[in-house]
């Protein structure tokens, strides 16, 4: 079997800089694809010299106004007007916030990072692949995408929403030759428990949910928590593959990265 290639291909990969999107983007940096990469940190990691050409980091929010635009424009400045691939890889995480619980901030921030940002972004590349009659979709959802009982109700319901998406997009653009799929992840070493506000914490919704983990991770004998063994480059392999040609028949698929976690 021939091996993946991005030769010639622009990609544009939201949270590149850490975990998944870090991950993602290297992997397609050395598969030849032309890569601008979006992330409100700053990117401090070191790209090869023969594939610096091929890189643009451009630092953004994509939740204010005109951001996503701002960033559209950048990658077309840079790398011309085609755009091939979309991974919609940034997120957050929520602090398990039961229904009963959840702030109005809870909520705003992870449903507009996690949920409206990629569709908006989607919206944004989707003209130059009709245009074109060609573009991949990935959207990292998660194992909270079909389940009730892996995170608070701020991040399940970000996550169950985008995964209608990938499916409402892949449907409709399906003969315009654009695909769109979405990989769902189970427990990965990654630092989006950093992104979460302690302030909206939920004891009583974390101990609900702790059990279910459990059956898909052990718990860090030290702090207690999840411990996480799926690498975020186990993700990108994933990512990298329904963006292919390899997978050109795929379209409007969750696939899960969890070790089986999504069999219960």
């Amino acid at each position: 079997m021939a091996a993946l290639t991005f030769q010639s291909k622009v990609a544009i990969v939201t949270g590149c800089s850490s975990g998944i999107g870090l991950s993602t983007t290297l992997s397609f940096l050395s598969h030849g694809a032309k890569v601008l990469g979006i992330d409100v940190a700053s990117f401090d990691h070191s790209i090869p010299e023969d594939l610096k050409p091929s890189f643009v980091f451009h630092q953004a929010d994509l939740t204010l106004a005109n951001a996503i635009s701002d960033a559209i424009t950048a990658c077309k400045s840079n790398f011309g007007p085609r755009i091939d691939i979309l991974i919609n890889g940034a997120g957050v995480g929520d602090g398990f916030s039961s229904a009963d619980a959840v702030t109005n901030g809870e909520w705003d921030r992870v449903i507009s990072i996690n949920l409206s940002v990629p569709v908006k972004l989607m919206r944004a590349v989707l003209p130059s692949m009709v245009e074109h009659q060609h573009g991949a979709i990935v959207n990292i959802c998660s194992r909270a995408s079909d389940s009730g009982a892996t995170a608070g109700i701020a991040y399940t319901a970000s996550k169950h929403g985008l995964a209608g998406a990938t499916k409402n997009v892949a449907w409709r653009f399906r003969n315009q030759g654009i695909r769109c799929n979405a990989v769902c992840p189970g427990g990965v070493v990654t630092n989006i428990g950093k992104s979460v506000n302690m302030e909206w914490f939920d004891p009583a919704g974390f101990a609900e949910f702790q059990p279910i983990f459990g059956l898909h991770v052990s718990n860090d004998q030290g702090t207690g928590l999840p411990a996480p063994h799926i690498k975020p480059e186990d993700v990108a392999d994933g990512i990298l593959f329904l963006a292919s040609e390899k997978a050109k028949k795929i379209n409007g698929v969750l696939l899960p990265i969890d070790t089986a976690w999504s069999t219960i």
